[in-house]
């Protein structure tokens, strides 16, 4: 994995004891996440390397799925999976979407394979949709599948769910994953931090980690709600 020198590469650099700090884990772990290629190598400055956000946000990707209880083999897929570009915020979203009641992660397969488990033919634009629906990954001419979404995915493709409203679909979800992320981080800084007198940076991790499942869990709630009202007033109308 090459590290990237662009955008944000030099904001707010960190030592090899610093990044461990932060991320609670041994120099000598995260050396072998970095052989593994799960965490890109130190940005070298001189005979000094140095670590990002990026290298944060990768490591603690590697920690959760670790906690969900996955193999190093399965890890290795996930991470494969990410951009090379990815910004921190996109490497947090991926956590995000680590849901409680996700059973498996995505599996590697070609397109014989992809088509075989989807129980149909699948074309260009098929497949296109899946990838904007989040169920597909692409890894060159082969594909990273989430086993337990691809059904759903195949029965919108079923009710002629079209590629661009997908992506539209995806950016409200990202857009409004952020917004959350956002707001929850004033609520944190204004109104709870002060009452403990801590650094905000340690307190914000710490209470973000502890409210990722009920936050997940109160979106669902509150899109069931939000549907189960609109199809309400469609029906009074």
């Amino acid at each position: 994995m090459e590290q990237r020198t662009g955008r944000g590469a030099d904001d707010e650099l960190m030592t090899l004891d610093q990044l461990c700090s932060r991320a609670d884990i041994s120099v000598r772990n995260l050396r072998f996440y970095t052989t593994r290629g799960l965490v890109p190598p130190p940005i070298r400055r001189g005979r000094s390397g140095f670590y990002t956000a990026e290298h944060l946000a990768r490591l603690e990707l590697v920690q959760e799925l670790q906690a969900h209880g996955f193999t190093l083999a399965a890890i290795e897929r996930y991470v494969s999976a990410l951009p090379d570009d990815a910004e921190p915020e996109d490497i947090a979203l991926a956590r995000t979407m680590l849901a409680p009641w996700q059973a498996d992660l995505p599996v590697d397969m070609d397109r014989s394979e992809l088509e075989q488990r989807a129980g149909r033919e699948l074309s260009s634009e098929d497949v296109a949709t899946l990838v904007a629906l989040g169920v597909v990954r692409r890894r060159g001419q082969r594909f990273l599948v989430a086993r337990t979404q691809l059904g759903i995915g195949v029965q919108l493709l079923d009710l002629g769910f079209p590629r661009d409203v997908a992506e539209a679909a995806r950016a409200v979800y990202h857009d409004h994953g952020r917004q959350m992320a956002e707001e929850l981080h004033q609520v944190i800084a204004e109104q709870l931090a002060p009452r403990y007198g801590a650094d905000e940076s340690e307190l914000f991790q710490e209470v973000m980690e502890r409210l990722k499942p009920l936050s997940v869990g109160g979106l669902v709630t509150a899109y069931e709600k939000a549907v189960a009202d609109a199809a309400r007033t469609a029906r009074s109308e």
